[in-house]
């Protein structure tokens, strides 16, 4: 099985004159009542995309939204021809939202983030150059600090990755963390079920037991400062458990068989 590891160095300006390719990217978007947040993600989007690369789109999934989010986002659309709109009629949560835009996403690298910007976008350009250098497949982002989410946030996630370093054989170190680069191919293996939250651990997992090569990097976090997050709900958190436990009776044989094979 491919090994996963750690890249831990700095440097964008450095990374960027390094970084010689240029592949087409798809940016996904999973919105849901993000009004104060979309058009500031798409614009950022559209800057960081442009000295990347020549060939962008940036798919905005509205699922369901009961705000301005549809209207504004179908703005954006209308200004730039590189931004596409899919809506749901009903609300598929964010593995529903994920799959939709996943499953409509082109270009050679997909990329996710949340619309709220937990993360300078500008560290794309240093994920691409991270992937290119290692020759890696999923490129994963995690947080250098926590705690700004707030002490009980804090304690889910670091409880959550414990849980999934006993269950699964992956060793990442913060699952739920939206930054996710990889390769299209990777969804061409990879069938993503989810429903909820749990789809960026499935991402991984799965990844990881098809052979592709996971790599991590840390950045700086950003905490939401408008719109309300629903991700620490009870019910989001108790549907992600129940998908987790669900998905290791399912992925059983598998999940021995990559521990029997491990170095």
């Amino acid at each position: 099985m491919a090994q996963q590891s750690i890249v831990g160095f700095n440097g964008g300006s450095e990374t960027a004159r390094m970084t010689t390719r240029r592949p087409s990217i798809s940016v996904v978007y999973p919105v849901f009542n993000e009004e104060e947040n979309i058009e500031r993600a798409v614009h950022f989007a559209e800057a960081v995309l442009t000295d990347i690369t020549s060939d962008y789109e940036i798919l905005i999934v509205n699922d369901a939204s009961t705000d301005r989010s549809a209207e504004i986002a179908e703005a954006l659309a209308g200004s730039n021809p590189c931004v596409k709109v899919f809506h749901h009629e009903r609300n598929l949560k964010l593995g529903g939202a994920l799959r939709t835009g996943f499953s409509k996403a082109t270009n050679e690298l997909v990329f996710y983030c949340d619309s709220d910007l937990p993360v300078d976008l500008t560290e794309l350009n240093r994920a691409v150059h991270i992937m290119e250098f290692t020759r890696s497949d999923i490129v994963s982002a995690f947080r250098f600090d926590r705690t700004a989410e707030g002490p009980l946030r804090t304690v889910y996630s670091v409880g959550y990755n414990l849980l999934i370093r006993f269950l699964f054989p992956l060793r990442v170190k913060d699952i739920n963390f939206s930054f996710k680069l990889f390769k299209r191919e990777v969804l061409d293996k990879v069938v993503l079920e989810a429903e909820g939250s749990f789809i960026d651990a499935e991402l991984l997992i799965k990844g990881k037991l098809h052979g592709f090569k996971i790599v991590q990097f840390g950045v700086d976090y950003f905490p939401r400062n408008r719109g309300v997050s629903t991700l620490a709900s009870p019910d989001v958190i108790f549907k992600m458990v129940r998908e987790l436990v669900s998905f290791r009776m399912k992925m059983r044989h598998e999940i021995r068989a990559a521990r029997v094979s491990a170095p």
